[in-house]
């Protein structure tokens, strides 16, 4: 079995219900696009605030994939 190659490539998705929704999301959106999606690191997570209270998630995802 020959070595892989993988890539790495940083987006930020975002979620007004969860952390875990704002990582599917990007994960979604990338997997739309991208062939051989295999694994993630979350790096930064951070949010919008209104009238006390959390108003939006943003989470910032390293995927790494399998390049041909």
């Amino acid at each position: 079995m020959p070595n892989r190659i993988y890539k790495k490539i940083e987006i930020t998705g975002t979620s007004t219900i969860s952390i875990e929704e704002a990582v599917e999301s990007a994960i979604k959106q990338a997997s739309q696009s991208i062939r051989g999606l295999a694994w993630f690191e979350v790096t930064e997570t951070r949010g919008n605030i209104i009238d006390g209270k959390v108003d939006n998630w943003q989470v910032t995802v390293k995927i790494g994939f399998s390049l041909d």
